[in-house]
């Protein structure tokens, strides 16, 4: 999100969770100061390699719920921010798939994230359009529930409808197939993929 009066049109659509990219890089890249949004929406600051000092400053300035971890970050970075942010903050590490993963990467993560979140490996640290192999989740093997992202689009409801329903799906991240253009939201199809994704 990166636009006022689109961001307060997303908001009057009840999702759980807004995302705000504090990253100069991408065409996203949030330099406003993060509204305040109705109450049950969580604000999430998507950061890509960034110093737990910059993560810290922004969740103090735009009183964040919760950081999407987006680069190469450890799982002693987690542990580390986790210390020096606040035990209240939601941590979301991103974890990039093409058309396989190993997930023993994930266990030494697991004690200091809430969320998982798997994209699509692309060019760019996210919003690339396009899914990822789906299959690969046959093999999840943790309990720690997930978000499911990349390149996910309206013609996407009913193969979501379909996942595995033992799978511990927490939420569908959706973003570039629902834009106008790169931050900015169409409403219209938001409000369609939620009606028939419920």
């Amino acid at each position: 999100m990166k636009y006022r009066e689109n961001i307060e049109a997303v908001a009057a659509l009840q999702p759980d969770y807004l995302g705000f990219i504090f990253y100069e890089k991408s065409s996203r890249n949030n330099e406003d100061v993060v509204p305040e949004l109705p109450k049950g929406i969580k604000k999430i600051g998507v950061f890509v390699n960034a110093s737990i000092s910059f993560i810290a400053e922004k969740v103090a300035m735009h009183n964040l719920d919760g950081v999407q971890l987006h680069g190469e970050e450890s799982p002693e970075f987690c542990k580390d921010l986790r210390k020096q942010v606040s035990q209240k903050i939601i941590i979301i590490k991103v974890f990039s798939i093409k058309e396989e993963f190993d997930f023993t990467v994930l266990n030494n993560y697991e004690a200091f994230v809430d969320y998982f979140l798997f994209d699509t490996k692309g060019k760019l640290p996210g919003g690339n359009g396009y899914t990822f192999n789906w299959e690969v989740l046959h093999d999840y093997p943790s309990k720690k529930p997930f978000f499911l992202s990349g390149g996910i689009g309206i013609d996407h409801l009913e193969k979501i409808k379909n996942i595995n329903p033992s799978l511990p799906i927490h939420a569908i991240d959706v973003n570039s197939k629902f834009e106008l253009k790169p931050g900015l939201k169409n409403i219209e199809l938001l409000t369609e993929f939620i009606k028939d994704l419920k």
